[in-house]
């Protein structure tokens, strides 16, 4: 591991501190009744979220969020179950996940998009005989 400067570690500590001078979370739990995994503030705002948006509870059960805890900071969640922990930071900015994973779940989301020039592209292919035939090269 390379060694930091003195100037880098005081700039390191300082972004520390104003992360911890943010909001922080000071408590989570799930609500099974609306669904939701919901993260109070220190605050008062809530940020709640169905957990399938979130990286590593896409496949969560009610039995696995029964437990959740914030770390001693406030700035992380932590579901023992699943190990999936959740970084309040980027939860505030609407990151639910790592940029690849997020960057996957976009890319999904706006191959389902309908547009009123896909559907015409559609329909044109379609009166050509749909889309041409994969022909192996050779």
């Amino acid at each position: 591991m390379a060694d930091i400067t003195p100037k880098e570690f005081r700039e390191a500590q300082m972004r520390g501190a104003a992360r911890l001078r943010g909001p922080l979370a000071e408590s989570a739990h799930y609500d099974a009744g609306r669904g939701r995994l919901i993260v109070r503030l220190t605050s008062g705002v809530e940020i709640s979220f169905p957990p399938a948006l979130a990286e590593g509870l896409e496949h969560a059960t009610a039995a696995d969020l029964v437990v959740i805890e914030v770390d001693a900071c406030g700035l992380g969640v932590h579901i023992p179950a699943l190990d999936a922990d959740l970084y309040v930071p980027a939860l505030l900015e609407g990151i639910l996940g790592s940029e690849g994973w997020m960057a996957a779940r976009m890319g999904a989301k706006g191959g389902r998009v309908r547009s009123a020039a896909k559907t015409a592209a559609v329909r044109e292919n379609g009166r050509k005989g749909g889309r041409p035939k994969k022909v192996a090269a050779g």
